[in-house]
């Protein structure tokens, strides 16, 4: 299980542009190194990340192989009204981690 980290301001005014910080911790592996033995290591990345503000889309990017071990995301949005962001996280060999956060806004 992965741990996720996210960093979300609890309270907003109405049309404020908001920070988001996101840290999910996961090994990464390429998939173009070798073990002692000289086997390949397969490759096990995240492959996906999405975010949601009451259910709507707010933000995703497509991670690729040259991405670092335990990505942090950081991305702005506007604080529209109270309610849940939500995290998504998903990857390789069945990886999946999710988070959340409630925002109240005035």
């Amino acid at each position: 299980m992965a741990n996720a980290l996210v960093n979300v301001p609890a309270r907003a005014r109405r049309g404020d542009v908001i920070e988001i910080k996101t840290l999910v911790s996961h090994p990464m592996e390429t998939g173009y190194r070798r073990s002692q033995l000289g086997v390949s290591i397969p490759r096990d990345i995240i492959r996906l990340f999405v975010c949601t503000y009451n259910g709507t889309e707010v933000f995703r990017a497509e991670l690729h192989p040259a991405i670092a071990a335990n990505p942090f995301i950081v991305f702005s949005t506007v604080a529209t009204e109270s309610g849940t962001i939500a995290f998504h996280w998903t990857g390789d060999n069945g990886f999946t981690a999710t988070e959340s956060a409630a925002i109240l806004v005035e």
